[in-house]
């Protein structure tokens, strides 16, 4: 595999993608895999290679994940669909995906100073997902994430129909998950995805 890859987004938040060769990309990946073993117990990267081989449609958006600075590596294998699970292992909420409002309704709510794009949108063009609460709750089981910054969550229907939208970061020794107006943006919150491949 050594075609380029063609992530180009319209991305309002000036995300600095790049066409990423799927080798230089794929070693990324094997080099963070190998080095992080304690994510995925028992898993070989062959297996994984294999399956990124047999999906090759997932790498635009594991290098959109990598290119806005995300890290992504595996995290957990399904075992009824064969999926692995890529997601974000920055240390902090990705640089290049932060100051965002969580969704469309809450920036079209915003009376000033609206950022220039949403999590979920961004999302949406990545070809990713927002981690859940619970997902990313076994995400810190692995390590501990989002010690300056927090992360939007995809949040439950019934939070976000009263206006509401929530986060997480992990301080004093635990994972904390809060609220916020959905219109709410910050410079240190982004959000981390999910790629299922």
């Amino acid at each position: 595999m050594s075609e380029s890859i063609d992530i180009t987004l319209s991305n309002p938040v000036k995300m600095k993608t790049k066409a990423l060769a799927a080798n230089e990309l794929l070693n990324t990946l094997k080099k963070r895999f190998e080095q992080n073993m304690k994510r995925h117990p028992g898993m070989k990267w062959e297996q994984v290679l294999a399956r990124l081989e047999k999906k090759a449609d997932k790498l635009p958006a594991l290098a959109a994940m990598e290119n806005s600075g995300g890290e992504p590596d595996v995290i957990a294998l399904d075992a009824k669909t064969g999926e692995y699970l890529f997601v974000d292992c920055s240390k902090e909420s990705p640089a290049g995906r932060r100051s965002l409002c969580y969704d469309r309704e809450g920036l079209e709510s915003r009376k000033e100073h609206p950022p220039e794009n949403t999590a979920i949108d961004l999302a949406a063009a990545m070809g990713i997902e927002l981690l859940t609460e619970e997902q990313y709750s076994m995400l810190q089981q692995h390590d501990h994430f989002d010690l300056k910054t927090s992360s939007w969550l995809k949040t439950p229907a019934a939070v976000r129909k009263l206006g509401g939208a929530i986060f997480g970061d992990f301080r004093y020794g635990r994972v904390f998950v809060y609220h916020n107006g959905a219109q709410s943006y910050y410079a240190a919150r982004g959000f981390r995805g999910l790629l299922k491949v």
